[in-house]
């Protein structure tokens, strides 16, 4: 509760002495990316978390003409195939596709110059926080569905264009951007790969590492 509040009243602050502020809306595709992990022979798990959408939105405090503060959300639904050694009886190697839900909950800052008056170009760097739902499905009548919940440390770099087809007075423009998104030890036996519930898998871990890229809209508020 003190570090909401604490939050809260950076951006109450950054919003009373910000010139302006932005809401910036996300659509990207974020592509596939490996991983694995290996302890032992019966050990290990080898898997692929697989790219699609992240979606989401942020609210950035103009702090200065050339700079903004942004808190940002963003959602990716998506399925990770995994080949892992399971001790459960019947023990061995077995094959399974998780369902993962990932929320990233991010601040950081952007850098922006202005090329004219209709784009700017920007550059920043988040840090923040990844909340994820890894579910197995149910395996015919003897095995039901189970899932587990964990928060990871997450960090992304990016950078992009703004573009006002109506000149810098314009209030709405288009974004693309290009960026990298991390969730450190996000994938691992105990979170994701385990085979029957909490404790059941391995306890290595692997980072997840996705490169993205797409576009939106941004949309100026105030002066």
């Amino acid at each position: 509760m003190k570090k909401l509040l604490f939050v809260l009243a950076l951006f109450t602050a950054l919003g009373a002495s910000a010139q302006n502020m932005r809401l910036n809306a996300y659509a990207l595709y974020a592509f596939d990316d490996a991983v694995d992990s290996y302890y032992s022979n019966t050990s290990y798990f080898d898997g692929k978390i697989k790219g699609g959408l992240l979606w989401g939105g942020g609210l950035e405090f103009m702090v200065h003409p050339e700079y903004g503060v942004e808190l940002t959300y963003l959602r990716m639904d998506t399925k990770a195939p995994v080949t892992y050694y399971s001790n459960q009886p019947p023990a061995g190697v077995k094959n399974n596709t998780f369902d993962l839900a990932i929320n990233y909950a991010m601040i950081g800052g952007n850098r922006y110059k202005a090329l004219g008056d209709v784009a700017e170009v920007f550059g920043g760097m988040q840090l923040g926080a990844a909340f994820v739902k890894a579910t197995r499905p149910a395996s015919g009548s003897l095995i039901g569905e189970s899932s587990e919940n964990a928060t990871k440390f997450a960090w992304a770099v990016r950078g992009g264009a703004n573009l006002f087809p109506g000149g810098k007075a314009s209030k709405v423009g288009i974004k693309l951007t290009l960026g990298l998104i991390s969730m450190v030890q996000g994938a691992g036996g105990g979170l994701y790969f385990g085979t029957g519930g909490a404790g059941a898998g391995i306890s290595t871990y692997s980072s997840i590492l996705q490169f993205n890229m797409g576009g939106g809209l941004v949309f100026k508020f105030g002066k």
